[in-house]
């Protein structure tokens, strides 16, 4: 009797078999119909989700195939610039540290990339005398023409920089010509700035700041650390940071 039953739950399962081979078939035969020219990315990614819940019950909040709210405003992941942008920032990276960093270069200058897009950081004690806005060209002249050899190349076509003037926190002396660093460092990267468009560069893609002391990059208690917070930073801004 017990052999029976154990008989009868086997055949009563076998059905099942059958039913994937037609649900298999079924999906083939559709699949070949399909064009896949005559739709987009978003319905796609719809109907495999939809497809998944085959056999599983009702479909639960979500899972259904129509575009919805999101797809209809463009606000879909297929639709977001980031691999092209990522692209793009990666191949301007390349040439930035090819056009930028000579050995000679690396006493005044870096390049490296962050969230807001590539950074070159000049040394303020390279480019400036102390206490000066005033850039010291004959030593500089030839890295800032590099730099705007790059910021003029067709790959950074369209995309926007900012400079930024940064000091140590050491107080200006009050009988010189800055009432503080905020003067200091916003005068640097304007002087900056105008070198830059007199070489030919259009300012209107530029954005100028100057942050004083308030974001060091290293420790303002050695002189060394000190050194490495006065600086001009050129941002190649991402397009999440325009």
């Amino acid at each position: 009797m017990a052999k029976k039953k154990r008989e009868d739950q086997k055949a009563s399962g076998d059905w099942i078999v059958t039913y994937s081979d037609m649900v298999t078939l079924l999906l083939c035969f559709f699949a070949a119909l399909f064009n896949v020219s005559d739709t987009d990315s978003v319905s796609v990614e719809q109907m495999i989700s939809a497809l998944n819940n085959i056999g599983m019950g009702a479909l639960e909040g979500g899972n259904t195939l129509s575009a919805g709210k999101s797809a209809d405003l463009g606000n879909t992941v297929m639709s977001l610039p980031a691999m092209e942008s990522g692209r793009s920032l990666a191949t301007a990276v390349r040439k930035a540290v090819s056009i930028l960093t000579p050995q000679r270069y690396t006493n005044k200058m870096s390049v490296t990339s962050d969230e807001r897009g590539i950074v070159i950081s000049l040394a303020s004690d390279a480019f400036f005398n102390s206490a000066s806005a005033t850039i010291n060209i004959e030593e500089t002249r030839e890295i800032l023409l590099r730099v705007a050899e790059l910021l003029a190349s067709d790959d950074l076509s369209g995309r926007k920089f900012r400079v930024e003037g940064h000091t140590d926190s050491t107080p200006t002396d009050p009988n010189g010509p800055w009432q503080d660093n905020w003067q200091l460092s916003t005068a640097r990267s304007i002087s900056v700035l105008r070198y830059l468009t007199g070489l030919g560069l259009n300012e209107n893609r530029f954005q100028v700041a100057g942050y004083a002391g308030t974001v060091p990059v290293a420790s303002d208690a050695t002189p060394e650390g000190r050194a490495f917070n006065r600086r001009v930073d050129i941002i190649i801004l991402d397009e999440g940071h325009l």
